[in-house]
């Protein structure tokens, strides 16, 4: 038997760092994400040889495969053409696709779509990889969501907008790929450090950063692209301020070259490379800055939103 399993992963608008224990338990964080149609797929295959294969791991260009050993008459494969360390949550929907086929328990209802996240990030606890929930749960759920972290839940609030709004708003946002990706464990122990040392620009940013993911939501759901896109540039400058790696003079230059044609924009994930989003001031002007980034010979990544989430299925 066959078994089929499909994850989303996202791009994160605000809120960022605050989905992670050390501030979401004693403050309660806040993450607005969208899950976007970029997949990481994995399959099960039930087998009569009990022979153990070894399919190995590859990454390569601009995409990866990722394959586990397989025993016992099971054989585990996963793909993704997501480009590696992306800042897009790739690694935590490939927990996710991992751990919905290793249940191989139905996904059905947004709870179904919750465990699993929960039990990602557990998991990855448990390997000891610093990081926050908003992915894990970004994967499973699909759309366009407002996640709060406490010590006790998560809570999901989906953004309304009506169908015209988020054609609108996928036609404004420009997401390319930088061409080097980056190291969020390095960026999360940095800021970690300063957060516990009390350091108050790194507080005050993550504040920021948490109460700017409510305003945002606000900002979708009426209509206003303009302030959205000036939150996210506040994004960016809260990052900067957690720590300097966040950006690089690549990506500097980048948003300089950007700046005629956009409303604002942040890096994805913890920053330092992999993808930059950004709002343009219009549909044209985003076509504007996706030949540019083109001419540039960097890979300008097609966005849309994917409202369906994880998905599970036998063959």
């Amino acid at each position: 038997m066959l078994i089929r399993s499909r994850a989303p992963v996202r791009v994160d608008f605000a809120g960022a760092w605050t989905d992670v224990p050390d501030f979401y338990e004693p403050f309660t964080g806040a993450t607005l994400n969208a899950a976007i149609q970029l997949y990481v797929s994995g399959q099960l295959d039930t087998y009569e040889d009990e022979e153990s294969h070894q399919i190995g791991k590859t990454v390569s260009g601009p995409s990866g495969k990722y394959s586990a050993t397989s025993q016992a008459g099971l054989r585990v494969q996963y793909e993704s053409t997501i480009p590696a360390g992306s800042g897009l949550g790739t690694s935590a929907a490939l927990n996710v696709v991992w751990l919905s086929l290793a249940r191989r328990t139905p996904v059905e209802t947004v709870e179904d779509r919750m465990d699993t996240a929960e039990l990602a990030y557990k998991v990855e606890g448990t390997l000891g990889i610093l990081g926050g929930k908003q992915d894990q749960y970004a994967s499973a759920v699909g759309g366009i969501n407002l996640f709060e972290f406490d010590a006790d839940e998560v809570r999901r609030h989906p953004v309304k907008m009506p169908a015209e709004n988020v054609k609108q708003l996928e036609d404004m946002l420009v997401l390319c790929y930088t061409g080097k990706s980056r190291l969020s464990s390095s960026i999360h122990r940095n800021v970690w450090a300063n957060f516990r040392a009390g350091k108050q620009e790194t507080v005050r940013a993550l504040f920021t950063l948490r109460d700017t993911a409510y305003e945002a939501k606000g900002c979708l759901e009426t209509g206003n692209l303009e302030r959205f896109g000036e939150l996210l540039t506040v994004q960016f400058e809260c990052a900067r301020d957690l720590d300097s790696s966040t950006t690089n003079e690549q990506i500097d230059e980048l948003f300089d070259l950007a700046a005629p044609m956009t409303v604002g924009g942040k890096p994805c994930g913890a920053g330092g490379g992999g993808c930059l989003l950004f709002l343009a001031k219009s549909p044209q002007s985003a076509k504007d800055l996706e030949d540019e980034l083109r001419r540039r010979r960097l890979t300008v990544i097609d966005l849309r939103v994917d409202f369906e989430g994880l998905k599970l299925g036998a063959d």
